[in-house]
């Protein structure tokens, strides 16, 4: 069985799940191929931060999204067991399956959903073949690939990866719950590293919808010792890894799964190819620690969907040339450099051991307290004229 389509979105993650539903309410003829009906649990992007909204709305998603999510209000920063800030916040804590699952359920009913996995691929300048699991295939113009970590389908077409940094990062996800009281104190917390020695960026707790949620971001490699202690016995190593922590969380237990999941940072080589193009993983990866990989998938897929493709498909032809426009936009390069400048630069001043990147540390820390004393200054003296 062979099916037309003009546009085939292969993955059905964020980034594609996303394009299906942009595509499908702009009224362009649109297939997503993906082996599951809801996308299952997975530790990625757990917060929309205040900057993405705005990249969100440009996607017409915002609403969809935000609904499977919960804001925190105010968030609190601290470190050596100090209190450096407490300032308004519009983050949403979402958990990454809830949050592709709330987008697909915006994908309009004229878009095609196969529960299924490309297991071949044919491109040319004209049209494009895919093969399926389940013994379809598909022809369409283009073909979007944003099958996030998976290789194969890239190799098929001769597209590769330049490893830029390997292990560049550790995320461990999980589930907190105070002892022997409902909440923290606390809407949200981040707790950065006390030492170097302990290789470690920052904790994050934040509130998601079934209660809080821990994102601890470290820098080691996957065979560390310490993993295992994660693992075996999670409170008592973040204990050990934050030991003024519970200054703010006093008892605390750690429930429901551990997840741990390494960050590689690369780009797609040899991407320049008739008839497809990469968003999202499929072209390149950010470290989690910097929380840019959100503005990295809004980024490709607003501006594919909106300022690409419904072009090319008035045109003739799918040839390289014709998609190189997009890895060419100035807004997509931008933000993939920032990205990866941010990757480097969090890890240095989080773990460097030069003076330089100690000044630096205190230079953050002295300054975020400076301008936590302020606020809470100005707070008091607006607070005072008001009773007043």
């Amino acid at each position: 069985m062979m099916r037309d389509t003009d546009v085939a979105v292969v993955g059905g993650g964020l980034a594609g799940s996303t394009a299906a539903a942009m595509l499908g309410r702009a009224g362009i003829s649109t297939v997503m191929v993906d082996p599951h009906a809801a996308f299952p649990p997975d530790l990625r992007s757990e917060k929309i931060s205040t900057n993405q909204l705005e990249l969100l709305r440009k996607t017409g998603l915002l609403d969809a999204a935000l609904r499977a999510g919960r804001p925190d209000g105010e968030i609190w920063t601290a470190r050596f067991g100090y209190l450096i800030d407490r300032k308004p916040s519009r983050q949403f804590g979402i958990l990454y399956h809830d949050m592709v699952n709330a987008i697909r359920g915006e994908i309009p009913g004229a878009v095609d959903r196969i529960e299924a996995k490309v297991t071949a691929i044919s491109a040319s300048s004209d049209r494009q073949t895919l093969t399926l699991s389940n013994g379809e295939s598909i022809s369409a113009r283009l073909v979007v690939l944003s099958s996030g970590l998976n290789i194969g389908l890239l190799h098929q077409i001769g597209i590769g990866r330049d490893v830029i940094s390997k292990c560049h990062s550790i995320t461990v996800g999980f589930d907190i719950a105070p002892l022997g009281r409902p909440a923290f104190d606390f809407p949200a917390l981040t707790y950065f590293s006390e030492r170097t020695s302990d290789r470690a960026a920052y904790l994050t707790l934040f509130p998601v919808p079934e209660g809080m949620r821990a994102n601890l971001f470290v820098y080691r490699d996957m065979d560390d010792p310490w993993l295992r202690e994660m693992r075996d016995a999670p409170e008592e190593a973040l204990h050990r890894l934050f030991p003024r922590l519970r200054r703010f969380t006093g008892a605390f237990e750690i429930t429901g799964k551990l997840r741990i999941r390494p960050a590689d940072l690369y780009v797609a080589t040899g991407h320049r190819r008739d008839g497809v193009v990469l968003v999202g993983d499929a072209f390149s990866t950010s470290c989690p620690a910097a929380g840019t990989g959100t503005d990295m998938v809004f980024t490709d897929v607003e501006r594919l969907c909106n300022a690409y493709i419904p072009g090319w498909l008035a045109t003739e032809g799918m040839a390289a040339d014709k998609i190189g426009a997009f890895y060419d936009d100035p807004d997509k390069r931008a933000c993939d450099a920032w990205s990866e400048a941010t990757a480097f630069h969090f890890r240095s001043v989080s773990i460097g051991e030069g003076l330089s990147w100690q000044a630096r540390r205190w230079a953050r820390f002295l300054g975020r307290r400076g301008q936590g004393m302020l606020r809470r200054l100005r707070q008091r003296v607006s607070g005072r004229a008001e009773a007043a």
